[in-house]
């Protein structure tokens, strides 16, 4: 039999729904958190909590079209930017910022193993870069949740070497030490099973089954407004539980038909998508996911490596690899940075959707988005940055930053400043001292 209980050792006490190898959080709601109040008014939060995402995509962007102009609501974006738009007012763009020790190496992997962290990288084949601020965080605040941190990603690791540094750098942002990249999940069902189950040996028991009777139970207890709002919860977990299960069955994608008598591809392996669109979009969902369920509140999405060989045959974009589209300036490598960033936009659109409290999820979400370059050619001078969300944070949207001319404008002192925003007070980071007065 399921119970409604907090997970012993939550300070947040955040209500979960559990069963035999299931242990599912649930979402914040108004009505919920007066009742859990009730039970164990010790210890429960008075307010949502803040959170905080990092999405990666590697190669930088179009040369001419990473830019804004104006404020708020008539901000104006470029054309890689534009999938932003509808978000423009929670959106801060930031220029001029850069890790020194990115330019002392070589090019990808060199600008890439440090850039969550600022640190020196050591060179030939040896492993050793820098904690990134996702585990920093993780380690002052992930005692609250079910899992410290969720490590995602789109694209298997590169073990190889390139140009006398290990391409782990160029395959890993988070780090949970100098010397250990932190574990990557790149398979949907795997991250998902991370997110709701205890016991991996049941996991051909669906998770919502497991806890229906105590869902149930859980819904009469709460007002109209939150009835709905489990339900659509519960419903986006059943819908991703579908997605996840059918992985790695035969689908008709592309000219794959299972009718065929021969199909003219091989069939998804290791519970893989079949396309990096499905891929890319079951991992937003997770994390999101993650997220209203408080079952982490820190998340790093690696939507390719640095020196990527993904391809977008859904796109139209099938005879180039993504390193080499961002070589040149074309429609196509506009076309594939456009739909990286339309994962940021769904993601944003997703939180902004859900209410807790007097903010939305997005209000009280810091998403960060960048790139270990600024373009194709290596520039790692300027990088781009993009940061959506965190206004019940104290971030303050539809505005472009550029710190082009200030002597200091580190990389980390933007870390310094989103530490703060979550409520870690650094004394330093990297190599900044403090943190970015504007943000």
């Amino acid at each position: 039999m399921s119970e409604l209980r907090p997970a012993v050792s939550e300070p947040s006490r955040r209500p979960f729904l559990r069963a035999a190898g299931v242990s599912m959080a649930l979402p914040w709601m108004d009505s919920l958190q007066a009742w859990t109040r009730g039970r164990f008014a010790r210890r429960a939060e008075a307010t949502p909590p803040a959170r905080f995402a990092v999405l990666f995509s590697g190669n930088g962007f179009h040369g001419r079209e990473w830019w804004a102009r104006g404020e708020g609501a008539a901000m104006e974006l470029g054309a890689v930017l534009r999938p932003l738009l509808p978000h423009r007012e929670r959106l801060l763009l930031v220029r001029g910022l850069f890790n020194a020790e990115a330019l002392k190496g070589n090019i990808h992997s060199s600008q890439t193993g440090n850039l969550l962290s600022g640190a020196p990288l050591a060179s030939g084949g040896e492993i050793r870069s820098g904690t990134s601020i996702d585990q920093v965080l993780a380690q002052h605040l992930g005692r609250a949740t079910k899992l410290s941190s969720l490590v995602l990603g789109c694209e298997k690791s590169n073990p190889s070497v390139h140009k006398n540094y290990s391409m782990l750098y160029s395959s890993h942002i988070s780090w949970s030490s100098p010397t250990t990249p932190t574990p990557l999940e790149i398979y949907p069902a795997l991250a998902f099973d991370r997110l709701f189950r205890e016991d991996a040996e049941k996991s051909d028991v669906s998770v919502l089954d497991a806890v229906r009777g105590e869902a149930s139970s859980v819904r009469t207890r709460l007002g109209g407004e939150d009835q709905r709002k489990l339900d659509e919860y519960l419903e986006s977990v059943r819908e991703i539980e579908r997605r996840v299960q059918g992985l790695g069955q035969p689908v008709d994608r592309g000219g794959f038909t299972p009718a065929l008598l021969a199909p003219d591809r091989e069939r998804p392996t290791d519970g893989l998508p079949a396309g990096i669109d499905e891929h890319m979009r079951l991992m937003c969902d997770l994390l999101v996911l993650a997220f209203r369920t408080d079952t982490t509140r820190l998340v790093t999405l690696k939507l390719n490596n640095d020196h990527s060989s993904l391809r977008f045959p859904h796109l139209g974009v099938d005879y180039m690899i993504h390193h080499l589209l961002s070589h040149s300036d074309t429609p196509d490598w506009l076309k594939v940075n456009q739909f990286f960033l339309e994962q940021l936009a769904y993601i944003a659109s997703q939180l902004a959707a859900t209410t807790e409290g007097d903010a939305t999820t997005l209000d009280r979400t810091i998403l960060l988005y960048l790139s270990s370059m600024r373009t194709g050619n290596h520039d790692a001078d300027d990088l781009p940055v993009a940061v959506l969300g965190g206004q019940a944070l104290g971030v303050r949207g539809g505005r472009s930053l550029d710190y082009r001319a200030d002597p200091q404008r580190q990389m980390c002192r933007l870390y310094l400043s989103i530490a703060r925003r979550m409520g870690v007070g650094l004394e330093g980071f990297g190599d900044a001292r403090e943190g970015l007065a504007e943000i």
